[in-house]
């Protein structure tokens, strides 16, 4: 799968960035991940790195979480790999008779997250950006309610074919609510940008009724069919600034860059 991920993408796509759980690390995976050049931050269950004791540091002082790294080499890897940890204080037991329950090591005082990684940026930096990951499971979600639930045939193909314009349909709707969202911040009135804030926060059903189900009328003048939208309602201004934007952009050699 990782040996295909670049043949898949467009050439426009310059970094690719491999964020999987612990089912996924593997020399394998890593190994393929090096052979791509791709950069990777893969959880850790497999193996112990060890790391500096004197290493360990917490960049904001109202949080208690530490953060360390190391170059470690799992058994059977070809190469040694980065590690970054993090670990989290665990509240002590209390006893209402003998008062704290103290731990014999200092690692059961701990939870320990940790990651492979081959980014060379500061451990909290590297964990904060696999945490980012956790939105995938808010889109798998959304796409299943959109369509990817139903398996309309007991053909493969057949069901191939369906999912292909179910994906094609949900991510046509998410680039429409992030170019929504960005017309909003380029609107010359607040009540132009009042009218789609927030949209890309919002399920695709959601933003769907904001974009589209805004009360119209087609009306025939002059051999010319044309849509009304009404000046009452608060949506239509944002939604003629957002297809003001449509048409900037699509004026542009290259839109997608901007």
């Amino acid at each position: 799968m990782i040996k295909r991920i670049k043949g898949c993408l467009p050439d426009c796509v310059q970094q690719v960035l491999i964020r999987a759980d612990g089912e996924f690390q593997s020399w394998e995976s890593v190994q393929a991940c090096i052979h791509a050049k791709l950069d990777f931050i893969i959880a850790n269950k497999r193996c112990n790195p060890v790391f500096d004791p004197a290493g360990w540091y917490q960049p904001k002082k109202r949080q208690p979480y530490q953060y360390n790294s190391c170059v470690y080499q799992p058994h059977g890897w070809k190469v040694p790999c980065r590690f970054v940890a993090m670990r989290i204080p665990i509240e002590s037991t209390v006893s209402s008779d003998r008062g704290v329950q103290l731990v014999l090591f200092e690692d059961d005082r701990y939870k320990y997250r940790i990651f492979c990684t081959s980014l060379q940026r500061k451990a909290h930096k590297v964990i904060r950006e696999y945490d980012k990951r956790a939105d995938v499971e808010n889109l798998v979600g959304e796409s299943k309610r959109e369509g990817l639930d139903a398996i309309p045939s007991s053909r493969f193909k057949s069901n191939y074919a369906y999912f292909q314009i179910v994906m094609l349909a949900y991510n046509i709707w998410r680039y429409m609510k992030i170019l929504a969202e960005r017309s909003a911040r380029s609107t010359e009135t607040v009540r132009d940008e009042q009218a789609l804030t927030g949209i890309r926060t919002n399920t695709v059903r959601i933003a769907r009724l904001r974009l589209l189900m805004i009360s119209a009328k087609v009306v025939t003048a002059s051999n010319r069919d044309k849509v009304r939208y009404s000046v009452h309602d608060s949506r239509t201004l944002g939604l003629f600034a957002f297809l003001k934007y449509l048409d900037m952009k699509r004026a542009q050699p290259r839109p997608w860059m901007a």
